[in-house]
């Protein structure tokens, strides 16, 4: 073996030893604030709320109280953007030999394009910009979600029902001053005795508390995913028109079968019937099946890191990462699926090669 090699094999073994005794060094941390620390480090049970919270109280964009899971949105669409925008220079470079982001860029898309082809053949480069779009949106935005400070960092408000805490005093910043909630401090109220909205932008400090975080996943927010189930099935039946023309709607209103068909023309017609109502049913069962494992999923997380605050939570987060992307894949992948059925004739592919 060469010096060289030697060497090189030496600086890593000290740089992994380095690595474990920080990873010790934050195990004992958190063991040390969870069990004996004073009760402004110990780790809060959350309020759990369905909607959206306002960033800021009072705080509105055009009218349009601006969340926290729409700035969590926002910031999944930079992210976005800046890898595309880095994976296109990469590209334009000349440089043929992937490497760093492009190369997990390039490895992720050729994934999803195969996976595209496969299901819809020569629609693939129309189908796949969007249903592409839609798995890079939902996986920056589940992966991004369990960074520090997403959950954990906004500001102090008297929740409408319990768990609420003493605000406690940490530091200053300039004139603003920064608080946390005590758990030993658990606070009895009645709701609504503090709650007042807050006016003109002005937010006076609650006795009674919780935190509205600033930045909460965006699959959390079911306008979110509601809003990506009606893209999906709305570019479902665009690209139905666009294979087979308006004969496409036929199998939704058979009234051709119905005129001329007898019994079975009545059975087709009521079938289209049906075919209809779960086209609209689609929406409901994306909408819900991401929005309800991934809140389920920070729910989980939160509540077992109040009471299990050492060891177990980096396993869990480990778990989401894997599971955000499961989730983002299903996504996608049901969406291709419903595209490919959609330029498939009910009689075959001879009327879909027409209109082509």
């Amino acid at each position: 073996m060469s010096e060289a090699t030697t060497g090189e094999a030496t600086t890593k073994k000290r740089r992994y030893g380095f690595f474990r005794w920080i990873a010790l060094a934050a195990i004992l941390l958190g063991a040390y604030a969870a069990f004996f620390a004073p009760s402004i480090w110990k780790p809060v049970s959350p309020a759990v709320i369905l909607t959206p919270e306002p960033i800021w109280p009072g705080f509105k964009i055009f009218g349009v109280n601006f969340t926290n899971t729409m700035l969590a949105t926002l910031l999944a669409d930079v992210i976005l953007i800046w890898l595309g925008l880095k994976a296109s220079r990469h590209l334009k470079g000349g440089n043929l030999v992937p490497s760093g982001i492009y190369n997990a860029f390039e490895a992720l898309f050729e994934f999803l394009w195969t996976s595209v082809e496969a299901a819809t053949g020569k629609w693939a480069k129309q189908v796949v910009a969007i249903v592409a779009t839609i798995f890079l949106l939902i996986f920056v935005a589940n992966i991004i979600k369990v960074f520090p400070g997403f959950e954990t960092i906004g500001y102090l408000e008297q929740p409408p029902k319990g768990p609420a805490f003493a605000p406690v005093p940490l530091f200053k910043i300039g004139g603003a001053t920064v608080y946390t909630i005590d758990r030993g401090t658990p606070v009895e109220y009645e709701a609504g005795a503090h709650g007042e909205e807050a006016v003109a932008g002005q937010h006076e400090l609650c006795k009674a508390c919780h935190v509205i975080p600033f930045l909460r996943g965006s699959a959390t927010d079911l306008n979110f995913t509601f809003a990506l189930a009606i893209i999906a099935v709305f570019m479902t039946q665009v690209y139905g028109v666009m294979a087979l023309g308006p004969g496409y709607f036929s199998k939704f209103l058979p009234i051709k079968q119905l005129v001329k068909g007898g019994i079975f023309g009545v059975i087709d017609f009521i079938v289209g019937i049906l075919e209809l109502i779960l086209e609209l049913a689609k929406i409901l069962s994306f909408s819900f099946r991401l929005f309800g494992n991934i809140f389920a999923g920070v729910l989980l997380l939160s509540i077992v890191g109040a009471l299990l605050p050492v060891l177990l939570p980096p396993g869990l987060y480990l778990f989401e990462l894997f599971f955000g992307t499961i989730q983002a894949y299903v996504f996608f992948l049901l969406a291709t699926m419903f595209i490919s059925m959609a330029v498939v004739s009910h009689g075959g592919d001879e009327h879909a090669e027409e209109h082509a």
